[in-house]
């Protein structure tokens, strides 16, 4: 009975401390929403309003008129879901390599494969950027697609995946007179949405959010990305704090909206690719 009661205070107090962490982190977008809805002189007041006193939904409106925000939005969506898909197309061939085929060398060279995700980015930012100058890949979506294509991140995520999958389904199509892309693309990528599912919200939101290399690449305005869309509401003088946040918000939503629809798979994937080395 103590132990039943050791336990219910030990979940509530775990679930409290919860809902005190998940409420700091939801402050911030609070306060951006809340930004997003002020006139230009009520965002400076002090003390400063939670609330604002006359919501203005036009501002929402204006950030349309005040800049190209629906070429912005289209750049990141073509960018973001090219690099995802070409992403798990890449990933998912290398990883079936490594885990499915037998090669001299396999596992030494997955190790040298590997090794490249303690290489940070800056070091390869501009040997990536000279080659795509030399390229004429400059301001082209090409440019701010193919660098971002290839990492060792989803070719380990997948690689652990695949090898928890059992080689009976593997043997069993072979016997069937199965090829290896027949049983790449019939019977390991339908058994491997979760980890599919995971990688693709985790390289989708990345990309969404992705600032530098875009800042390097692209110099056209009809070229640029959300992220980069953000900077035209700082001016010389001064910050347009109210359509900046209210762009933010249309910002951050797609992001928002992949995570809902991938979160079921989420966790199941995280939690599996794991399992087995």
């Amino acid at each position: 009975m103590r132990m039943k009661v050791k336990e219910k205070v030990f979940n509530w107090s775990l679930f409290c401390l919860m809902v005190i962490v998940a409420f700091v982190m939801l402050v911030p977008f609070f306060w951006m929403f809340s930004t997003s809805l002020k006139s230009l002189g009520e965002v400076f007041e002090y003390p400063p309003k939670w609330i604002p006193s006359q919501p203005r939904w036009e501002n929402y409106a204006r950030v349309w008129s005040v800049v190209p925000f629906g070429r912005y939005l289209l750049n990141s969506v073509i960018v973001s879901g090219s690099i995802t898909l070409l992403h798990l197309l890449v990933a998912s061939l290398s990883a079936f390599a490594f885990a499915r085929l037998n090669f001299p060398g396999r596992d030494k060279l997955f190790l040298l494969y590997l090794a490249t995700l303690m290489v940070p980015g800056q070091v390869t930012m501009i040997p990536n950027f000279i080659l795509i100058k030399l390229l004429r890949l400059t301001d082209t979506y090409t440019g701010l697609i193919l660098p971002n294509v290839f990492t060792a991140f989803g070719v380990f995520l997948l690689r652990q995946f695949f090898m928890t999958i059992p080689k009976d389904y593997e043997d069993a199509a072979r016997i069937d007179g199965a090829s290896r892309f027949y049983i790449y693309s019939r019977i390991i990528l339908p058994l491997s949405v979760p980890a599919l599912s995971t990688l693709a919200v985790f390289t989708f939101v990345f990309q969404w959010n992705n600032l530098l290399w875009p800042l390097v690449v692209v110099s056209k305005d009809s070229m640029k990305t959300i992220t980069i869309g953000l900077a035209s509401f700082q001016g010389m003088y001064g910050t347009t704090w109210n359509l900046l946040m209210a762009a933010a918000v249309m910002g951050i939503l797609p992001s928002i909206v992949a995570f809902l629809i991938g979160q079921r798979f989420l966790i199941k994937g995280i939690t599996l690719t794991g399992l087995k080395a």
